[in-house]
């Protein structure tokens, strides 16, 4: 037997939660589930820290995206990497009292 398609407020409680949520980011868990009351969606508290979990989970997602997307353009994906080259250019001018005096003179 097909499942019955859900009509009314309570047709999709999660993003109910999701827009209590971008009403007030700080909202306790308890505060939305009475503003979803008050509108006739009956959520429990497990699924309020469901959903705000996942949607800090997106966040941090797309945060290290951000990251990586800017360590890319900086032309070093690899820190360690770019360390090793210093040395090896600090080595080639005659040690890293001489790298430094030529970037001081290159910043000037």
């Amino acid at each position: 037997m097909p499942k019955k398609e859900s009509t009314g407020p309570s047709a999709n409680k999660s993003q109910a939660i999701r827009d209590a949520f971008a009403q007030n980011p700080k909202a306790e868990t308890q505060v939305v589930i009475d503003q979803l009351a008050e509108k006739g969606v009956k959520v429990t508290p497990t699924m309020v820290y469901y959903i705000r979990s996942k949607q800090q989970l997106a966040r941090r997602k797309a945060k290290r995206a951000r990251v990586a997307e800017s360590s890319v353009k900086t032309g070093a994906a690899n820190p360690v990497e770019l360390v090793l080259r210093v040395k090896d250019m600090a080595r080639e001018v005659g040690g890293i009292r001489n790298l430094k005096q030529l970037v001081d003179l290159l910043a000037e």
